[in-house]
């Protein structure tokens, strides 16, 4: 009987050992010890220059930092959730390039790159309807002194042609 419950009792050990070994990279990952950060989210996805964008992150319980080639280096702050989610802002540099640009994130001492995360467009010009010239252009006189004479040389057979019919 004595054998019996040896046998029993290390097996109950090397059962709750075993559970212990399997539970312990989870809770290490719920506490962030081997979080990785992925689900790179950038809204919006279409930016013009000088506008803010918002990025969460899933895998960043304790925040980190975010970059690209469009802005400069910005936080990221730890929001409570489920997927350890980190969120932060950047503003888009005024003289960047319309195009894709990648991010790069940095949670807990890994990275991930999410490449062309978000879309930058060219800025519109402002004042006068957005022309960039001033006058008329040698195009612009040519198509209005055209215009121009087809109204003249129409009206003109009106005319006539209204003035031949009084006379009948």
């Amino acid at each position: 009987m004595r054998t019996t419950r040896i046998v029993a009792a290390s097996a109950v050990s090397a059962a709750a050992i075993a559970a212990l070994g399997v539970a312990a990279p989870a809770a290490a990952a719920r506490d962030g010890v081997n979080a990785n950060p992925s689900n790179i989210v950038v809204m919006p996805s279409v930016i013009a220059r000088g506008g803010q964008i918002t990025v969460t992150v899933d895998g960043c319980p304790t925040g980190g930092s975010m970059n690209s080639n469009a802005f400069r280096q910005a936080n990221l702050t730890p929001i409570n959730g489920a997927n350890q989610t980190a969120k932060g802002t950047a503003t888009i540099n005024d003289n960047a390039r319309p195009g894709s640009y990648d991010i790069t994130v940095n949670c807990s001492g890994r990275t991930l790159t999410r490449p062309a995360a978000f879309t930058v467009i060219g800025g519109v010009r402002g004042g006068l309807g957005g022309s960039s010239s001033t006058g008329a252009t040698p195009t612009d006189v040519a198509i209005g002194g055209g215009l121009v004479a087809a109204a003249v040389v129409g009206g003109g057979l009106f005319w006539m042609r209204r003035r031949a019919e009084r006379r009948i």
